[in-house]
């Protein structure tokens, strides 16, 4: 992978700490849900101590549940296993400042093991081995995404208290688009995208959405581990921005019976010279290489769902008719598909419309890559664009529950010759947690129609 200029130096920092500008650094891994967990330091301490040598996190943060409960079925953190520490080694390419909180800088980390090996399971690792992979053809990646979220009037406090119910957005109708919409909200929009920038992050726009109190804020397209991290930053400090100014944001894929929140994450390839490689004079106006990526696409689609909607609520999304795709199908400018090829030249590209705003980015990259690098290596034929309607025609289905998708993840060949068995196996003990704790409670849908009428 190309090396990254940073958003923040090292001298920079050291300068900052010195005059007092600076007080706390913070070093943060992505979790199996793609949430930074980590510890805040002095920056003093930081540059003495962390700096070159990292510090130690207890293995159980990539053996848990999302409520953060220990649980079973993990083979490399467990009760028998003592759950020891693994070491958070910082990457100084992503230092950076955090302007929503005083004094503050962030660096994000990669885990190793004592012995210097790499936590396999952890998410970056997971992405880094896919990019290397995709080095070794010549090639690197960059990617977009973009996430959707819903902003209310209630404090994440209130939304909690409410269980969630009856909050009040921050839009009474659809916004989509609507310059008096974003308009309504623009003191929090405007907050989020200007101390973004000030984080590194490269601000393209703001636009509201469908569901009533729903936006959307684009970044630049990036390598990709650049667009993961910075992805994983603005999640975490958009929720923190929100709090600050007295309301409450929601990425969550499906919050009510109305549009979901998605995250298309669109890709293309470069050569070492960065030349977009996958233009061409062949079919369609794209070349070899990206036939064959797109195709593999199609081929992995269903086997790596897991990756792209990794939770039960994920799925609710998947409806007909709801700009949510359903069909294994691909097609130029066709929304109603789950592969969209977009962009003419150097900015021809294509876009994943599975993921939800619940994804975790760098899962969802790797499988995007692991992916196309089947499609290359096995040389797939790409079969003809969908041109049509794709909710209502003949093609393979987007899998519709979470159980579903684990079990083509769980058998699926693709993705343990691409990932390993490890890797495979750690996932699939994820959506198991997942399935058996909401296998295990009582819904409000059954409350409602069962307390009295059954």
């Amino acid at each position: 992978m190309a090396d990254r200029t940073p958003p923040l130096t090292v001298d920079e920092l050291r300068a900052l700490v010195a005059s007092g500008e600076i007080d706390t650094v913070v070093l943060a891994f992505p979790d199996m849900q793609g949430r930074l967990q980590g510890k805040r330091f002095a920056a003093p301490f930081f540059l003495d101590e962390v700096l070159d040598h990292g510090t130690e996190g207890c293995n159980y943060l990539l053996a848990v549940d999302t409520e953060m409960n220990t649980v079973d079925g993990y083979e490399m953190s467990s009760w028998d296993r003592g759950y020891g520490d693994f070491a958070m080694r910082p990457d100084l390419a992503t230092l950076r400042r955090v302007p929503w909180n005083e004094g503050t800088a962030m660096v994000t980390a990669d885990l190793v093991w004592d012995d210097g090996s790499p936590v396999v399971a952890a998410p970056r690792q997971i992405l880094r081995r896919q990019l290397d992979r995709l080095a070794a053809h010549g090639f690197t990646a960059h990617v977009g995404t973009e996430l959707e979220f819903i902003v209310f009037k209630d404090t994440y406090e209130q939304a909690w208290d409410a269980n969630y119910r009856g909050l009040t957005p921050v839009n009474q109708y659809n916004v989509d688009y609507s310059i008096l919409g974003t308009g309504r909200v623009e003191p929090l929009l405007r907050r989020i995208r200007n101390e973004m920038a000030t984080a590194g992050l490269t601000v393209e726009s703001a636009k509201g959405e469908c569901n009533p109190g729903q936006h959307e804020i684009a970044f630049r397209y990036d390598e990709a581990l650049a667009t993961c991290d910075n992805h994983a930053v603005y999640k975490t400090g958009a929720k923190e921005i929100a709090a600050q100014e007295g309301c409450s944001l929601t990425f969550m894929a499906k919050y009510n019976e109305r549009e979901g929140n998605s995250c298309h994450i669109h890709l293309s390839l470069q050569d070492v010279d960065g030349v977009n490689v996958m233009a061409g004079d062949g079919p369609d106006g794209m070349s070899d290489v990206m036939r064959h990526f797109l195709a593999g696409q199609l081929a992995a689609l269903r086997d790596f769902s897991l990756l792209y909607a990794p939770h039960i609520n994920s799925y609710k999304r998947f409806q007909p008719g709801s700009f949510a795709p359903t069909a294994v199908a691909w097609g130029h400018d066709n929304r109603t598909c789950a592969l969209r090829v977009v962009g003419h030249g150097r900015s021809t590209r294509f876009e994943n419309r599975v993921p939800g705003g619940d994804v975790n980015p760098y899962l969802a990259v790797a499988a995007l890559v692991a992916a196309g690098l089947y499609g290359i290596e096995q040389r797939l034929e790409l079969p003809p664009a969908c041109t049509g309607n794709a909710y209502t025609a003949d093609y393979a289905h987007v899998p519709t529950t979470l159980r579903d998708a684990a079990e083509l993840w769980e058998n699926s060949e693709i993705a343990k010759d691409a990932f390993g068995a490890e890797v495979v196996a750690h996932y699939r003990n994820m959506a198991r947690v997942e399935l058996d704790a909401f296998d295990a409670a009582v819904t409000d849908w059954e409350l409602r129609r069962s307390f009295e009428r059954m």
